[in-house]
């Protein structure tokens, strides 16, 4: 029994199987950030690089991403006294209008399992409740995501009141209609694809 257990049944998707190794690694004194580290965010980052290979598609890194938020829900007490430093802080939600969550769950996951603190706001999200979560939680970063073009629009309101109100989060955009140069054109910060994408992204907006 080791970390490699950990991050090799993540990688198989085997939920009920990482449940039991996290807990049997936590029980038997295993240092909780190098479990994060090395077992769960690690066994993602594998998961990230075999998707962006054509190994895995979206279903392989559901399969995977729900693996490790169920080590994840594990740790989380442990976690939450003191035990790993977050990178970051997380706003993610389907803009208005636009009821498509599959996507925005996997970036999500994703997200959480590469160590970010994540608020998941659902879909059908209006600006002003990106903006209220975001100043309540002290975030670094608003992630909208949309898949009809006609919802699109709502990223740039969002983008826009960040700036006229003189706030300093980052935003960052997706979904299957989003491109860069959509996400230059309303002056997101950051835009991605896919999952894997996504958190490399925000790992450079949060980059000290």
């Amino acid at each position: 029994m080791s970390i490699q257990d950990v991050y090799d049944a993540v990688v198989e998707f085997d939920i009920d199987k990482v449940v039991t190794l996290v807990n049997a690694e936590v029980a038997s004194g295993t240092d909780v950030s190098d479990l994060l580290s090395n077992g769960l965010i690690g066994a993602m980052d594998e998961v990230g690089q075999r998707y962006s290979e054509g190994e895995f598609f979206v279903p392989e890194m559901l399969m995977a991403a729900k693996a490790m938020k169920a080590g994840l829900e594990v740790l989380k007490p442990l976690l939450s006294q003191g035990a790993s430093e977050k990178k970051g802080t997380i706003i993610i939600g389907t803009v208005k209008g636009d009821l498509h969550d599959i996507g925005k769950n996997l970036v999500s996951m994703m997200m959480e399992g590469a160590g970010f603190e994540v608020y998941d706001l659902g879909v059908d999200v209006d600006t002003e409740k990106f903006l209220t979560t975001a100043k309540e939680k002290n975030a670094d970063i608003i992630c909208m995501s949309a898949l009809l073009t006609t919802t699109m629009p709502f990223m740039e309101v969002t983008v826009n009141a960040i700036r006229e109100q003189g706030l300093s989060f980052k935003t960052m955009v997706g979904g299957a209609p989003v491109s860069e140069d959509f996400a230059k054109k309303i002056g997101a910060d950051g835009w991605s694809t896919d999952g894997p994408g996504a958190v490399e992204t925000a790992r450079r907006l949060t980059a000290k």
